[in-house]
Parts: structure tokens; sequence; C-alpha cells
């Protein structure tokens, strides 16, 4: 079994707490009025998924829903701490998300030495605003990132399932990393 830790990170206002509760299978508050997460909640959960061959594996999640406040910044080191995964969740109808997703990616992403399947750009579009689902305009070097759009409105189980497919590349990582630390080992 695995363990994976992975932040959800992003502007103030972006709609990670509803995510992070949609994906983890809790049903605290998924609408009403808007309440900023004060440093940080972690929620944990299983996932199961098909493995090489016919072997079902489990991972457990512990998905650290952290605040989008700077006020916060303080923290950032000891949140980061052994995380596998890095997820930016932005509103691409808000241009201050647009330019804050560079700073967001500098300070969780490439200070850790992440590589670029163990990030995703989440877009995450609030309910009744209009869905564009092209590449939104960020800057150049975060093209190469992974891009899923997020409407729970309209398609609730794209964003699982796009969920899925991401916590399968970080597992996909962390197997790769037993496997050389094993035979490090060995040899």
């Amino acid at each position: 079994m695995f363990k994976a830790k992975l932040l959800l990170i992003g502007p103030s206002e972006s709609g990670k707490t509803v995510l992070a509760n949609f994906l983890s299978d809790t049903v605290d508050t998924v609408g009403g009025e808007y309440c900023p997460t004060q440093g940080v909640r972690i929620l944990e959960f299983e996932s199961q998924y098909e493995g090489s061959g016919d072997k079902s594996l489990t991972c457990e999640v512990e998905l650290w829903d952290c605040a989008g406040d700077f006020k916060f910044e303080s923290c950032w080191p000891a949140l980061m701490k052994d995380s596998n995964g890095v997820v930016i969740v932005f509103n691409p109808d808000m241009p201050r998300h647009l330019t804050e997703v560079e700073t967001w990616y500098s300070m969780f992403i490439s200070s850790q030495g992440l590589q670029d399947r163990q990030c995703l750009l989440m877009a995450h579009h609030k309910p009744g605003s209009g869905v564009d689902s092209g590449r939104p305009n960020l800057a150049s070097h975060l093209n190469r990132l992974p891009l899923s759009h997020s409407n729970l409105e309209e398609d609730p189980e794209d964003v699982r399932q796009g969920f899925r497919r991401y916590l399968e590349n970080i597992v996909q990582t962390l197997s790769e990393s037993r496997e050389r630390e094993e035979m490090s080992i060995i040899t």
C-alpha cells in the first residue's frame, strides 16, 4: 500500500475547499457562504485503482487543503515537508489568479524539485460561470504542466476521473522511488 501526501494550494477563493471535500467524499460544506481556510485542513481517504497486471492497488491519501492567504507563508515549509504532489487550484475567470499561479508554482513546486507529473493545474469554474475549456493565459513554463478543468456543477465525474489519473501518476512515482531504494539496498 502506498501513502501519498498531496497539497491543494492556490489563491484565496479559488475553490480549494469545495474540491477537497468533493474529492475526499466529505460533505462538510459543499456550498453556501465563503469561509476561508485558516492554515490547513487535512483530509484522509483511500483510493483504489488497477495496477500493472491484475493487481489492485490501494493508496492512502492525505489531501492537505492549504489556505490561500499569504499571511500563512511562514507555515508553508512545514506543509511542503514530505509532500508527494501539488495541485494548484485557480479560478480562470479571475485575472489576479492567473498571475498568482506562477508565484504558487515557484514557492511549492520548483523549490521542491517536483517532476511535472507530480503537479496538476486545476482551473476551477464556479457555479454559473461560463466554462472555457481552453488553456488559460499562463506563464510559458507552466504550459508543460498537466491542466484539468473542474466544473462540479456540469461534470463532477470528469473532475473525479481527472484527479484519479493524477493520483495514478503520483503512485507510479512512489513505486519507482521505492524500487530504486530497494535496488540500492540490494547492490
